[in-house]
């Protein structure tokens, strides 16, 4: 467990790190090189922290910052089609207060809700390795260890998420049950006070071939805002 004193400690700590070399070297590239639709912005290019109140009932865990989306604005899940999907649906069951996220001053606040990832650094390809998650664990236990004392219910976007989040809570006080429950959409299992939900990604891949829908992904969170009393 975490000695941090608060998640906007944790966070500052989160944006410095450097720890993993092929992510460093490949979120800075891209932060230099940048798409040419975003030439003229300055990308953010660091490890991206979680975002959301530090009394959240209900958090959100994806897989990585996207190269172009987080990755330059600075914000999970923002500037990218992945989050429309996402803010959308969160504004729709009355988690998010608008539906659009495009940068970190846009007004976007969540309701009880944080978002966070196992990863906080942008990979190449959108897939990191296991010794950079594993690497990147530490500050997800630090961010359940922050969590404990409001935390009620869980909703992870994709199997990669559910392998890092599992062994997390179980050192954090929320045993797993056994044998682990398997990832699925609307894959659920409760331990102690926590209730934990599976969801399909919200990338282009699942949502663009009709995989993960708005009604669907709704549902999910829908379930999950009222089992941590948000609803």
């Amino acid at each position: 467990m975490s000695s941090l004193r608060s998640l906007a400690v944790l966070d500052a700590q989160v944006s410095e790190c450097r720890a993993c070399p092929r992510l460093v070297e490949w979120r800075e590239q891209v932060a230099r090189e940048k798409r040419a639709a975003f030439r003229d912005w300055t990308y953010w290019g660091r490890p991206v922290p979680g975002f959301g109140p530090p009394d959240a009932r209900l958090l959100i865990v994806g897989l990585a910052p996207a190269a172009h989306g987080a990755n330059r604005t600075g914000r999970m899940f923002t500037g990218d089609r992945s989050g429309d999907v996402l803010y959308a649906a969160l504004h729709a069951v009355g988690l998010a207060n608008q539906a659009t996220a495009v940068h970190k001053d846009d007004g976007l606040a969540l309701r009880g809700t944080r978002i966070t990832a196992p990863v906080h650094c942008a990979p190449p390809a959108n897939k990191p390795t296991p010794q950079e998650r594993n690497a990147c664990r530490h500050w997800l236990d630090a961010e359940l260890a922050l969590l404990r004392p409001t935390l009620r219910a869980v909703v992870v976007l994709g199997g990669f998420g559910w392998q890092a989040l599992l062994p997390v809570l179980e050192e954090n006080g929320w045993p797993v049950p056994g044998p682990r429950p398997k990832f699925g959409h609307g894959a659920h299992f409760q331990t102690a006070d926590l209730h934990v939900f599976g969801s399909y990604h919200v990338s282009q891949q699942n949502t663009f071939a009709g995989r993960l829908t708005p009604a669907m992904l709704e549902e999910v969170l829908a379930e999950a805002g009222r089992a941590a009393g948000l609803m």
